[in-house]
């Protein structure tokens, strides 16, 4: 009786220590990553504004995450609607859930994510002027922290050198950006120097904000013979106000993007937005997979540059395009 007792006691021991086996072998499984459990990264995107050329970046980024990892990436995207506080609201909740890496597209969606975290990698697009947006005046092409990322900073001579070729008897030009974007600043500072070496007079016009674009616009149309635009996220949300007012006034503009152009404009030297948010993808992939350090990436540049022009305003206002321009195709709008 007591030996088939202990044979029991034996046989139950004997199954717990195999049942406890299995399951470490499966815990096991699972941490290492067999066929069916590698790792799937959690990216937090984090766009500024929706707009045609913001929306084009975010698009290459995730397609070049996608070609790459196929279903091994999860995307969680944010827009703040061109507010600060809600970027930093969204950064900071990227922070909270333990993304793997943050891509910030747009200035402001890149500084919020900055405050939020030194230690996740962040990957920004459509930043203009990194050493600007990291407020550095040492700057060497790396930003030496957890940044990096893609530039859509297009040659603001050659944007300039636009304003002779198509209005050779323009003499004063006019700026206008918002005055909250520090990189919209920066592109105004050196394009009013590249102005001046054309003999051209150029003044700036600045917005607070939308509320503002109706009366400095109809300000501007007053003053000058042309209006130049660089690439600025507030005016871009409303090119519609824009174009209201000039073109009836029959002011033609050079915009520093082609979506600001499509909006308002008569021409521009345009980068491709799906490329630079593409090569942010690539190098995301890189920090993701290879270990890159974000710190020592050099920032990379448009290497894509068409100019391009409105076919119906470049001709209802007599303006005359050279061929090596390409025509902006409007159907979509």
């Amino acid at each position: 009786m007591k030996k088939s007792m202990l044979k029991k006691i034996l046989s139950l021991v004997l199954v717990v220590a195999m049942l406890g086996c299995f399951t470490g072998c499966s815990d096991d499984k699972e941490t290492s990553g067999g066929s069916g459990d590698e790792k799937v990264y959690k990216i937090g995107i984090s766009q500024y504004v929706q707009h045609d050329a913001l929306d084009a970046a975010t698009e290459g980024f995730q397609d070049a995450l996608k070609d790459k990892l196929g279903d091994k990436v999860e995307f969680e995207l944010k827009n703040a609607s061109d507010d600060p506080a809600v970027s930093a609201t969204i950064a900071n909740q990227f922070v909270i859930d333990e993304v793997d890496l943050i891509m910030a597209n747009a200035t402001p969606s890149l500084q919020a994510a900055m405050q939020a975290t030194a230690d996740i990698p962040i990957v920004a697009t459509s930043v203009t002027d990194f050493a600007t947006a990291l407020d550095t005046t040492d700057w060497t092409g790396k930003t030496g922290i957890n940044v990096t990322g893609t530039a859509d900073l297009a040659p603001l001579a050659e944007q300039a050198a636009m304003v002779k070729e198509l209005l050779p008897d323009a003499k004063t030009v006019g700026i206008l950006y918002c005055s909250s974007e520090a990189n919209s600043k920066y592109q105004a500072d050196v394009i009013k120097t590249e102005f001046d070496k054309l003999g051209l007079t150029s003044k700036e016009y600045t917005v607070a904000d939308t509320n503002d674009i109706a009366s400095v616009v109809t300000q501007i149309c007053d003053e000058v013979d042309c209006i130049y635009i660089p690439t600025d996220n507030k005016i871009a949300s409303a090119t519609a106000a824009v174009h209201e007012i000039a073109y009836p006034k029959q002011i033609p503009i050079i915009a520093g993007e082609e979506g600001i152009c499509k909006g308002c404009g008569i021409a521009t030297l345009s980068i491709s937005y799906y490329s630079i948010g593409y090569e942010a993808g690539l190098m995301a992939y890189e920090i993701l997979v290879n270990d890159a350090d974000p710190a020592e990436m050099e920032i990379k540049y448009a290497t894509e540059l068409t100019k391009k022009y409105v076919e119906e305003r470049t001709t209802t206002l007599n303006i005359t395009v050279p061929e090596d321009y390409v025509a902006i195709d409007m159907s979509a709008e």
